[in-house]
């Protein structure tokens, strides 16, 4: 019974010293705080204000870096004049040689198709006005008192200095193919007369648009050299070569379209123009053919030459 009082002591003093140790191996075994990793939520929580306030800068910045190497290009195109005369001046020294070469083709055309449309109304008029007038003379001469000037005149005056010629020929019928002949040749020579100037809008209708497509290759190459040089594919840096070599397309169809129309039309119109020349010197071959058949201008038709007999033995 008297024990008892000194076990309670003896307990207790053995429980505390056990929970002593543990504790001591606890705090030496465990590491510390300070050398534990931080989870991520702590890292960002203590990751500084300026990083997060960084990122915004550096994407304005690059922002407005882009936005000042597009500025220039786009002031650039802004300042670019892309009017016709603007898109000339600017041009290669090639396209604008042959923008002007197809400016002058386009004048030569509208100055042919003028002068030649006025030449054609004029003549063709008159020439009905002689006609007319030559269906009712009688004779050659009674014609030709009445034909001063004109190209009647120049048929009339070509079968009289035939006649003149054949004054001693013996025979009608001779007389009559010569100055048949002679009528055909001034009516073919009238037509190539008329039809002088006619060539160049052949010319220029079928070169024109090959002259301006070739200042379009040549303008084009030069935008891809301007690409090249610029190592930038932005349309503006090519967008005004292109515009100036497609000028060049066009100015050759602007000078192409009307010399073919107009070609066609003076085709058209000097053929009837022939036509109308040869009206009259049929009517001149007509009077021709009744003056001689009239009485008093009969000649002989040339004897028939005898065979010749051949005697033998």
């Amino acid at each position: 019974m008297n024990l008892m009082p000194l076990r309670m002591p003896a307990l207790s003093l053995v429980r505390a010293l056990l929970a002593a140790a543990a504790l001591a191996c606890v705090t030496f075994s465990a590491p510390s705080m300070a050398d534990q990793p931080l989870p991520p939520a702590a890292v960002a929580s203590t990751a500084p204000a300026t990083s997060s306030e960084a990122l915004p800068t550096a994407v304005a910045g690059s922002e407005a870096a882009t936005a000042n190497t597009e500025a220039p290009l786009d002031e650039a195109l802004l300042s670019h004049d892309m009017s016709p005369w603007g898109m000339f001046q600017n041009a290669d020294v090639i396209v604008r040689g042959v923008m002007i070469g197809l400016a002058l083709a386009s004048v030569l055309t509208w100055t042919i198709w003028l002068s030649k449309g006025v030449e054609l109304l004029t003549a063709k008029r008159r020439l009905q006005a002689e006609l007319r007038s030559l269906k009712q003379a009688r004779s050659l001469s009674e014609a030709q008192r009445t034909h001063q000037g004109g190209l009647s005149q120049l048929l009339i005056e070509d079968a009289q200095h035939e006649l003149q010629l054949s004054a001693q020929a013996r025979g009608n019928d001779g007389i009559k193919e010569r100055v048949s002949f002679r009528l055909e040749r001034l009516v073919a020579a009238s037509g190539r007369q008329m039809s002088k100037g006619t060539g160049v809008l052949a010319t220029i209708g079928s070169t024109a648009p090959f002259v301006g497509l070739f200042g379009t290759v040549w303008g084009i190459m030069n935008s891809f050299i301007g690409i090249a040089k610029s190592q930038t594919t932005n349309l503006a840096v090519v967008a005004p070569g292109i515009a100036e070599a497609l000028l060049a397309t066009a100015l050759g169809l602007v000078a192409a379209i009307p010399a073919v129309v107009i070609y066609n039309v003076f085709a058209r119109s000097i053929t009837g123009y022939k036509a109308q020349v040869a009206d009259a010197s049929a009517q001149v071959l007509l009077l021709v053919s009744r003056d001689l058949d009239l009485p008093g201008n009969e000649r002989v038709a040339p004897a028939k030459n005898p065979p010749h007999m051949v005697k033998v033995g």
